[in-house]
């Protein structure tokens, strides 16, 4: 099992580009689903849980061909045609689905099109239980019979949806995006309240609509759905990953450098740059990308609290807690989102961080200097607060169990390396 090798204290400068999102590029792949006709995304990442949902969709009967390698190994250029013209299965098995949780997002648009779907529950998850009840919940609304056994949920709608009203309890990205789906094919018009504001939603609305849907509120909490007979193939542009652009926005703060990201938008991750931007960094918007600097500034702990968008996004909580454990001062982190998303404050606390933890809160007292040493990731966004700690760290940081970045960083070691991280990945045996 690889590992990654980092020798910190370099400051990083230069360009990165950002690749396609991956939570948005799974949804999109879902949506490939609703119709025969062949759907082309672009720019696709080389990630791991992409590969997942190939595999899935592959399972199910859908033709999927990969266009281009990418410009200079990256996701620029690579477009991904998906065709499901002659789906052979409604089921979702186990061993795909347990892979990867953004797998049951094929259950609506299975049972919007073919009115029946058989989907495995997916399996726990390390950052909390993520439970799919309002999926389920929203379909029946729109005229699903569901029932859960086995471990599977079977879900049908013999003469089609019927749109209807779903207000969302609490909001949820996956519920609204497998709802939207759904609802693109009922019949008659839906409502899907609270629906969750993430980019990535509107980015799949968008797809939709390419594809003939009818959706008003886009970028809203209020979709409203008219449902259609059919939908037709499209081409559609994948956003740019705002999680990876918000990561390598905290690695130029993190370090005192300064890095331009190519193909980032600010507007999507606008609460992180604010709190960077209290931290004492400079962040703007520049030709086609984002510039973020600390050069000569001292980093000062700021407050943070994560919520659904336009918030603070949890995905960027245990990458801005390593900044925060080199800023001046204390600063409170408190986590609404995921009941177990702090597993990496003990890998920080190896490495010399100064952190108490207080239920859904942690309180960071910044150090002086952090000291490398040998951590253990726990999931993909605790991998990257380590990857950052490590880049400011005095010594060498060693990180296990770095499979995890591969679901979420498309090349993170090479695009580091780019602009001066003396990183590298390692075999384990070594």
């Amino acid at each position: 099992m690889d590992k990654i090798r980092i020798r910190g204290g370099h400051a990083l400068n230069g360009k990165i580009q950002i690749g396609g999102a991956k939570n948005a590029a799974l949804p999109l792949m879902a949506a490939s689903l609703l119709t025969e006709e062949t759907l082309k995304l672009a720019p696709m990442p080389h990630l791991a849980d992409i590969t997942t949902m190939v595999n899935l969709l592959g399972q199910h009967g859908v033709k999927v061909v990969l266009n281009g390698e990418g410009q200079n190994g990256g996701s620029a250029g690579r477009a991904l045609s998906l065709t499901a013209d002659d789906v052979s299965s409604v089921t979702a098995p186990y061993d795909l689905v347990r892979k990867m949780r953004a797998s049951v997002l094929v259950l609506g648009p299975l049972l919007a099109r073919f009115g029946k779907a058989v989907v495995s529950l997916p399996g726990g998850c390390a950052i909390g239980s993520r439970p799919v009840d309002l999926h389920l919940k929203g379909l029946s609304q729109l005229g699903a019979e569901v029932e859960v056994e086995g471990g599977y949920i079977h879900a049908s709608a013999p003469q089609g949806l019927i749109g209807g009203r779903v207000v969302f309890p609490q909001i949820s990205v996956g519920a609204t995006e497998n709802l939207l789906m759904a609802a693109a094919l009922a019949r008659g018009e839906s409502r899907l309240e609270n629906a969750a504001r993430e980019p990535e939603i509107a980015n799949l609305a968008e797809c939709l609509i390419a594809m003939g849907a009818q959706i008003d509120g886009v970028g809203s909490d209020t979709l409203v759905v008219q449902g259609v007979t059919e939908l037709h193939g499209a081409e559609h542009a994948v956003m740019g990953d705002r999680i990876e652009a918000g990561t390598y926005a905290i690695a130029a703060a993190i370090t005192g450098g300064s890095l331009d990201l190519d193909g980032a938008r600010l507007a999507h991750f606008d609460a992180v740059a604010g709190v960077l931007r209290e931290a004492g960094v400079t962040v703007e918007q520049r030709n086609g990308g984002v510039f973020v600097s600390r050069a000569n500034h001292a980093l000062v702990g700021v407050d943070v609290m994560t919520e659904p968008f336009p918030g603070f996004a949890t995905d960027l909580q245990a990458q801005t807690m390593a900044l925060m454990t080199v800023a001046d001062g204390a600063s409170m982190i408190t986590e609404t989102i995921f009941e177990n998303r702090f597993m990496h404050v003990p890998e920080l606390r190896r490495m010399g961080a100064s952190i108490n933890l207080h239920g859904g809160s942690a309180m960071v007292r910044g150090v002086d200097r952090l000291t490398g040493a040998q951590v253990m990731a726990s999931d993909l966004r605790a991998s990257a607060s380590l990857v950052l700690a490590g880049l400011a760290a005095e010594g060498e940081t060693l990180i296990n169990r770095v499979y995890h970045l591969d679901r979420g960083y498309e090349r993170l070691e090479e695009k580091l390396a780019g602009v001066g991280a003396d990183i590298e990945r390692v075999e384990a045996a070594e």
